[in-house]
């Protein structure tokens, strides 16, 4: 596999970071899709799977249903429901990290391996949610507030996750770290990730024709998961291929040289 080393670029496009993300993600094909579909297909399938039963139960307002009639029940599904909404949340930082690893791997021409990818993903765990919470608490918070603000904090922290796995800050280093990062590229970044927002709604949208033209709930459940799975893999290959891309627009880093820290 060659290596992607390029002359510094004068600013980000989202171009190149296009183009670079499904490369990346056409060469290692099965691997991306694998992780995708174990970290995030899988759990969204069984976190859709309980959610519509646990609605169910409690749409059908019978006073006889265990649901309905037990207070204690009706908690124990709440909790149990928000159990399974953050081991998704967890998941899906594990698997950003670990597809960051394989991505800069791919680009520094090497040839990223599944366990690999899971070490340093499970070993920057603990930090990574240090991270997830603060982003979705800060950015959430200042949502509430004006929605703008939200978004350019969000933005400014959006390669938090793989400063952490490849320069190894800490959690508050490499959010400001990130925030250095994304300084003059905020723009751009946003119409990246708008851009691959509106593809997955595209997506979502004809999965939902498909489901009212075939019928089942089963099918509609799947279809959800096929597309989690899909849009985290494109999402979290973008924002690694965006780091890399900062880094060489601000520092002229090249991917050999990210790649060295691991070596």
């Amino acid at each position: 596999m060659a290596s992607t080393t390029l002359d510094r670029p004068e600013k980000f496009e989202i171009g190149r970071v296009f183009n670079n993300s499904f490369a990346v993600i056409s060469r290692n094909a099965g691997l991306y899709f694998g992780l995708a579909a174990l970290f995030s297909g899988l759990p969204a399938l069984v976190l859709h799977l309980w959610n519509r039963a646990h609605l169910e139960d409690m749409a059908i307002g019978d006073p006889g249903n265990p649901a309905m009639a037990d207070p204690s029940a009706l908690l124990r599904d709440s909790l149990l429901s928000f159990a399974l909404a953050m081991l998704y949340f967890v998941l899906s930082l594990l698997l950003q990290s670990a597809l960051v690893r394989a991505t800069i791997e791919d680009l520094s021409g090497k040839r990223p391996t599944f366990g690999d990818c899971i070490q340093i993903a499970i070993r920057y765990l603990l930090p990574t949610l240090g991270i997830g919470l603060l982003v979705v608490l800060g950015a959430g918070l200042a949502s509430i507030a004006l929605l703008v603000p939200g978004i350019i904090l969000w933005l400014g922290w959006c390669v938090a996750v793989p400063v952490l796995i490849q320069e190894r800050l800490g959690v508050f280093g490499s959010m400001s770290r990130s925030r250095a990062l994304t300084k003059g590229s905020r723009w751009p970044l946003f119409g990246l990730f708008l851009i691959l927002i509106i593809i997955a709604m595209v997506i979502q949208s004809v999965m939902v024709g498909a489901v009212v033209l075939f019928g089942g709930t089963i099918i509609a459940d799947v279809a959800g998961a096929l597309v989690s799975t899909i849009s985290s893999m494109v999402l979290s290959v973008a924002t690694a291929v965006s780091y890399v891309e900062l880094r060489q627009v601000k520092e002229g880093t090249s991917v050999e040289d990210l790649a060295e820290i691991f070596s």
